[in-house]
């Protein structure tokens, strides 16, 4: 593995979940963190003072809401100035919940395009020069869903599959300089609005390894495709205990 003392690590919504077990896991390996947060800034600044108390001055935040692009690419790049470098961008914030065709309408289609596709182009224009200095990686939260629709989620699944296109598209246009890839789990964590425990087991059920996945599984996939091997661009691994391969 690639070292990565004092290598800078951006992580969109990091404060909470998946995003802050991947930003513990980076930064137990050395790396500083910025650490982007919408509405969660409770979260975010216990994150970083828990961290902090780890490593002094090691965690960054900044806020904003992913929508707003023009200020979002300015935040990133007065982060990265700041600190001097960007190694890793790590596109975790996401937007999960049901649009049935009959009752969708047009704000829930731009809020969740908005934050699940635009935001990682935009963010990843404004972090490709910095990046490419350091050989740096771009990693995707994917979903399995981008390949197997959820019923009801069609504006989500189009979502992720449009980011799955778009990892494969970037690592041809940020090569050889950045690496693009894409993590995609399956039964990790519910959803907030979680779906009922008979849904749950029907889910494990249908997956070879018969049990859900942890948060750290995501976290050392993307260590991995941050720290490991520099001969994996442009594609997507799916975290999700076997569930793609049964029919």
């Amino acid at each position: 593995m690639k070292k990565l003392e004092d290598k800078v690590a951006l992580i969109t919504g990091g404060s909470r979940r998946i995003g802050a077990c991947t930003a513990r896991y980076l930064h137990s390996r050395g790396m500083r963190i910025i650490l982007h947060h919408h509405r969660s800034a409770m979260d975010a600044e216990n994150l970083q003072a828990e961290l902090c108390d780890i490593r002094p001055d090691s965690v960054t935040l900044i806020q904003g809401d992913l929508k707003k692009i023009s200020e979002m690419k300015y935040r990133v790049r007065e982060s990265a100035h700041k600190l001097g470098r960007l190694d890793a961008l790590v596109h975790n914030a996401s937007v999960f919940y049901p649009t049935p065709l009959a009752t969708t309408t047009e704000d829930q289609w731009r809020a969740i395009m908005e934050t699940n596709l635009m935001a990682p182009y935009f963010i990843s224009q404004a972090a490709a020069p910095y990046l490419a200095k350091n050989n740096g990686v771009i990693v995707h939260m994917a979903d399995i869903y981008a390949d197997r629709p959820l019923p009801g989620h069609s504006i989500y699944a189009a979502s992720k599959a449009g980011l799955v296109s778009l990892t494969k598209s970037l690592a041809q246009e940020l090569g050889p300089h950045v690496r693009v890839n894409a993590v995609a789990p399956g039964a990790i964590l519910w959803p907030e609005h979680a779906t009922d425990e008979i849904s749950q087991q029907r889910m494990i059920s249908r997956t070879p390894l018969k049990r859900a996945g942890e948060p750290e599984d995501i976290a050392e996939t993307i260590y991995f495709l941050i720290a490991g091997s520099q001969y994996i661009s442009g594609q997507v691994i799916n975290i999700d205990g076997g569930r793609t391969t049964v029919p």
